[in-house]
C-alpha cells in the first residue's frame, strides 16, 4: 500500500513537472504576442480615458461624443437633478453642462459639456457597430464607481461580452434593457452612463444595470450595457431636446415551440393601430421585424425597444389559409408609443399600486398654503441653454435643431415673398383604374397675410372639389376630398403655408421631430425592397387647424423629400412623395414628379407641367 502511494506520488510529480514544462515552453512562445496584447489594450485606455465623463452632480459617470461637448449617461443617473449639472474631465477641470434630452425607458440621457474656451473642441469617442458585438470579445469599462475619482480620472476594468441581444425587464415601469450587451467587465455604482468599449477604442454601449449584493454592494459578475445601436435610434429625437417615447406595435405576441424551430411567435391580440390597418391579423405568425428573426416573445420585446414611437419598419409575416395553404406577405408597419398601454399590461406583470396621499392638515383661518416647488430650472451659464416646455426636456436644443434645418432648406430656394395665389397643373394616372387625368391644384388667397379665408381647389379630370383649409365647421370627410386620397387638398395648402410662411403659417406645433426613416416609393409594390428605399430623414412635425403634418428632409441637401398629412389621428395620413427636382427661372427647386399615396393604395402619379406661384 506504502510502496502504491509512492508511485502515485512520483507520477504525480512527474505529470507535472511535464505539464510545467510544456506551458512553459508555449507561454514563451505566446510572449511577444501577450506583450503586443497588452500594449493595445494600454493604448486603447490612453485614447479613450480623456472623453469619459464624471457625472459629479449625479454621481455617475458619462462619455463624450462629439466634439462640441455632447455626451451619453444614464436617464437614472440625472433624474432628479437640476437641467444643469456639473461634470470633470481627465483634465482635472470642472466643467458647467445642461441637460438636452431624456429616454427614461432605455435609462439613456444626453447632457452638453460647456468648454471653458469657446469653440475648443472636446475629446469624444468613436461610436461603434454594436451589432458586430460578439460573445467572448473583449472590453473595457471606464468611469467613476464610488465616486473614487476625485480628480476625473476614470477607474478601468476590463473583462469580457458575456452575451448579446439580452432582455432585461423594466423596472417599476421604467429602465427596460433591451437588445442589451451582457458583460462580466466589474462595474459598480457610480459607473452608470460610463463608456463600454471594444479593443479598437470604439464605444459599444452605456453601461447600466448590475446583479449586486445589495448589502455589501458587491458586484456579482453579471452588468448590463446598453447598445450603442439602439441609442443611435434615438439620437435625432435626444439632440432635439425630445423626452422619447419607445416604440409598440398595437399587438400581443405570444409564443409556441415547434420540432423544426426554436419557437414560433403569433399575434394573440390586437387594437386598432397601423398594424391592424395593414392587414396584420390575430393568429399570424411574425417571420421578421426590421430584419431580425423573430424566435421569442423576448426577441420580439427586444427589437421592439429599439425604436422610437412613430418609425416605420418593415414585418414580415406568414398566414395559414381556409385550403391548407399559407401566404407571406412584408409590410411597413408605423409603430405607437409605448405611453398608451395597449391591451392590459405588456410586461404581463400586474400594475403597480398606488399610495394614497396622506389629506393635508388644515390651515389657520386666513393663513395662506404654500406654493408647491417649481421645476429646478439652471442658474450660471448653462441657463442660457435651458428653455422649458411642456413636453420636452429642453426646447433650447429642439429651436437649435429647427433653426438649423430651416436654414439649410432655404438654401434650396426662398419662397417667402410668394404670399398669394399658387397653381401646379400636371397629367398623370389617378385612381383605382390609373386613368390618364390633367390635375390642377390651386390656392386662392383671399387674406392678404393670414390665409384666414384662402380656398383650395382641385380639378381631376374635369371634376371639381374645393375646401377651406381653416374653416371650423368642415367635416372630415370634406378635408379627405377628394375621395380616396385622404386630404390631397389639405395637404396642398399645408405645403403652401411651409414654403412661404414658415414657422409663422402654423399655428399649433412646429418643432423638430429628429430621424426617422423615408421609403422612397418603389415601381415594384409585389417585391418592395425596403432596406434600399430608406433614407434616414430629418422631420419637421407641424400642427395647424388640427390638422398635424410630419415632413421629411433628406440630410444630404434639405430637400424635402415628402411629407404626411393626418386629418384623423384613426385613419392613415395623406402621402405626398416629391422627386425629379428642377430649378425655376428664380432658381428655386420644385418638384418635377408627385405621387400620392393613401394606405396601402396608390392615388395618384402625376408629371409637372408647371408651378405658378405669385
Amino acid at each position: 500500500m506504502k510502496g502504491s502511494l509512492n508511485m502515485r506520488t512520483r507520477i504525480f510529480w512527474a505529470m507535472l513537472a511535464a505539464l510545467l514544462n510544456i506551458n512553459l515552453c508555449f507561454a514563451a512562445d505566446l510572449d511577444p504576442k501577450l506583450k503586443q496584447f497588452e500594449s493595445s489594450r494600454m493604448d486603447v485606455i490612453k485614447k479613450v480615458a480623456p472623453a469619459v465623463v464624471a457625472v459629479v452632480t449625479g454621481g455617475g459617470s458619462g462619455v463624450l461624443i462629439s466634439a462640441d461637448g455632447f455626451a451619453l449617461t444614464n436617464f437614472h443617473v440625472v433624474a432628479g437633478q437640476s437641467p444643469a449639472l456639473k461634470c470633470g474631465l481627465q483634465d482635472g477641470i470642472l466643467y458647467d453642462a445642461v441637460l438636452v434630452g431624456l429616454d427614461k425607458v432605455g435609462d439613456v440621457a444626453l447632457i452638453k459639456l460647456l468648454p471653458k474656451e469657446p469653440n475648443k473642441p472636446f475629446p469624444f469617442a468613436k461610436l461603434a457597430n454594436s451589432d458586430k458585438v460578439q460573445v467572448g470579445d473583449f472590453s473595457i469599462a471606464m468611469g467613476n464607481p464610488f465616486m473614487l475619482a476625485t480628480d476625473f480620472s476614470p477607474t478601468v476594468t476590463f473583462g469580457l461580452v458575456s452575451g448579446t441581444h439580452r432582455y432585461q425587464y423594466p423596472e417599476k415601469g421604467m429602465f427596460e434593457y433591451t437588445d442589451c450587451i451582457q458583460i462580466d467587465t466589474s462595474i459598480n455604482p457610480g459607473n452608470s452612463g460610463g463608456p463600454l468599449f471594444n479593443m479598437n477604442a470604439e464605444l459599444i454601449g452605456i453601461n447600466g444595470r448590475g446583479s449586486f449584493d445589495k448589502r455589501s454592494r458587491i458586484n456579482s459578475g453579471v452588468g448590463y450595457a446598453i447598445s450603442i445601436n439602439q441609442i443611435k435610434n434615438f439620437m435625432g429625437h435626444l439632440r432635439a431636446g425630445h423626452f422619447v417615447d419607445h416604440a409598440s406595435l398595437g399587438a400581443v405576441v405570444a409564443s409556441g415551440f415547434e420540432e423544426s424551430a426554436l419557437g414560433k411567435v403569433s399575434v394573440s391580440g390586437m387594437i386598432d393601430s397601423d398594424a391592424s390597418r395593414r392587414g396584420i391579423k390575430i393568429d399570424d405568425q411574425l417571420l421578421y421585424f426590421a430584419g431580425r428573426p423573430m424566435t421569442s416573445v423576448n426577441q420580439f420585446k427586444n427589437v421592439l425597444g429599439l425604436y422610437p414611437k412613430g418609425w416605420r419598419l418593415p414585418l414580415t409575416y406568414k398566414r395559414e389559409l381556409e385550403n391548407g395553404s399559407s401566404e407571406r406577405k412584408e409590410v411597413l408597419v408605423r409603430l405607437m408609443g409605448s405611453e398608451k398601454m395597449e391591451i392590459g399590461n405588456p410586461n404581463g406583470a400586474p400594475p403597480m399600486p398606488v399610495e394614497p396621499k396622506p389629506m393635508p392638515m388644515p390651515l389657520p383661518k386666513g393663513q395662506i398654503p404654500p406654493k408647491a416647488p417649481g421645476p429646478k430650472l439652471p442658474t450660471g451659464p448653462a441657463a442660457k441653454l435651458f428653455e422649458a416646455k411642456p413636453g420636452y426636456a429642453n426646447y433650447y436644443f429642439n429651436k437649435l435643431e429647427k433653426e438649423r434645418l430651416l436654414n439649410n432648406f432655404k438654401k434650396n430656394g426662398d419662397f417667402s415673398s410668394l404670399l398669394g395665389n399658387w397653381q401646379v397643373q400636371t397629367t398623370g394616372k389617378i385612381g383605382d383604374k390609373g386613368r390618364q387625368a390633367v390635375v390642377v391644384l390651386r390656392i386662392l388667397a383671399k387674406g392678404a397675410k393670414d390665409a384666414k379665408n384662402d380656398l383650395v381647389q382641385g380639378i381631376f379630370d374635369g371634376i371639381d372639389f374645393s375646401v377651406e383649409p381653416l374653416a371650423v365647421e368642415q367635416t372630415g370627410k370634406v378635408l379627405k376630398d377628394p375621395p380616396g386620397s385622404g386630404g390631397l387638398l389639405v395637404a396642398f395648402f399645408q405645403l403652401r403655408q411651409l414654403l412661404a410662411y414658415g414657422e409663422k403659417g402654423f399655428v399649433g406645433d412646429f418643432s423638430h421631430g429628429g430621424m426617422e426613416p423615408y421609403y422612397t416609393p418603389s415601381e415594384n409594390t409585389l417585391k418592395p425592397n425596403f432596406a434600399a428605399q430608406r433614407i434616414d430623414a430629418e422631420v419637421l412635425r407641424t400642427n395647424l387647424a388640427g390638422v398635424n403634418t410630419k415632413w421629411y428632409f433628406n440630410p444630404a441637401d434639405s430637400k424635402l423629400l415628402g411629407y404626411e398629412v393626418s386629418t384623423d389621428r384613426e385613419d392613415d395620413p395623406c402621402e405626398i412623395h416629391f422627386s425629379d427636382y428642377k430649378k425655376d427661372s428664380s432658381g428655386r427647386e420644385l418638384p418635377g414628379k408627385i405621387l400620392i399615396k393613401y394606405g396601402d393604395k396608390e392615388y395618384a402619379s402625376l408629371k409637372v407641367d408647371g408651378w405658378k406661384l405669385e
